[in-house]
């Protein structure tokens, strides 16, 4: 009667993005760069 949940795995083995989220991430990697001066950091994109 009772079940064993934890035998099951809930996230699937084969996680596929779509392609257009590939491209978006690709694009804002890209377009970031990160300037340090002395102790800050600044994130810039340039679109």
């Amino acid at each position: 009667m009772a079940k064993i949940y934890s035998k099951k795995s809930l996230v699937t083995k084969t996680m596929k993005p779509s392609k257009e989220i590939v491209s978006f991430l690709l694009s804002y990697s890209k377009a970031l760069s990160i300037l340090k001066i002395e102790d800050n950091s600044f994130e810039i994109i340039a679109n």
